[in-house]
């Protein structure tokens, strides 16, 4: 028996396989192409959603003054900042002993560092007071000369070098005497800051409270730890 009927059976029965086969794929192509469409139909009716309601908040009234006391308030802290950098915050500046008064009673917050020129520990103090007062805006950071300032270095009692005294609306609240509490020569800018927030004369800047919120503690989000090698003398110096 010829083999040839059952080839040509074999063969018809491949075509119909393929035409099967191509039968199934352009109907899956043609589902696919229909989802497709769908899906993009959907998206755009959700954004034609979105930007109706944009377009309804707008015009709300409430949203408008939200907007407008926002513009405000940036404006008013963009002007105080002006001003207060025209009085020398933002900066850690030597003053004389004729300006301290009017700088301590006309100023909320004041850092005020009695040092001597020749006193190592009074260059490393500069450093640390240098960094806060770049990062704390609202508090006054200044330097008088002990030795140029015999009036208020006695008046204040200051006998010991280098010495902070903070003022808050002209009322002396508190002082760091010496390195006392902050540690050797090498202590590290966030001490120094724990101790002025324990004092109240330095605040976490209005733009970093939402930071800290996350954090574990007051101003620990935005501290930065500054060290310096030790110098030959640990010891405070005394000032008469």
């Amino acid at each position: 028996m010829s083999d040839k009927p059952f080839a040509a059976e074999a063969a018809q029965f491949g075509q119909a396989m393929n035409a099967i086969n191509y039968s199934e794929v352009v109907k899956a192509a043609v589902r696919d192409y229909k989802r497709e469409v769908l899906d993009k139909q959907a998206q755009d009716t959700k954004n034609a959603h979105q930007l109706v309601a944009m377009d309804d908040l707008m015009e709300d009234e409430e949203l408008q003054k939200l907007h407008e006391d926002r513009i405000a308030r940036l404006k008013a802290e963009r002007e105080k900042r002006n001003q207060l950098t025209q009085k020398g915050h933002g900066t850690y500046s030597e003053i004389t002993e004729g300006e301290f008064l009017e700088i301590v009673t006309q100023t909320d917050q004041v850092v005020c560092h009695f040092f001597h020129r020749e006193f190592e520990r009074c260059k490393i103090m500069d450093k640390h007071l240098q960094a806060l007062a770049h990062k704390y805006f609202n508090t006054r950071f200044i330097k008088l000369s002990a030795p140029d300032s015999p009036f208020f270095t006695v008046k204040l009692n200051i006998k010991t070098l280098p010495c902070l005294v903070c003022f808050k609306k002209g009322v002396a609240i508190g002082r760091v005497t010496g390195f006392e509490g902050l540690g050797r020569d090498d202590f590290p800018t966030e001490i120094l800051e724990d101790r002025l927030f324990s004092m109240d004369v330095i605040q976490v800047p209005e733009r970093d409270r939402d930071e800290e919120d996350r954090q574990d503690g007051p101003g620990k989000s935005i501290r930065k730890s500054l060290h310096y090698q030790k110098t030959e003398s640990d010891e405070d110096s005394d000032f008469d």
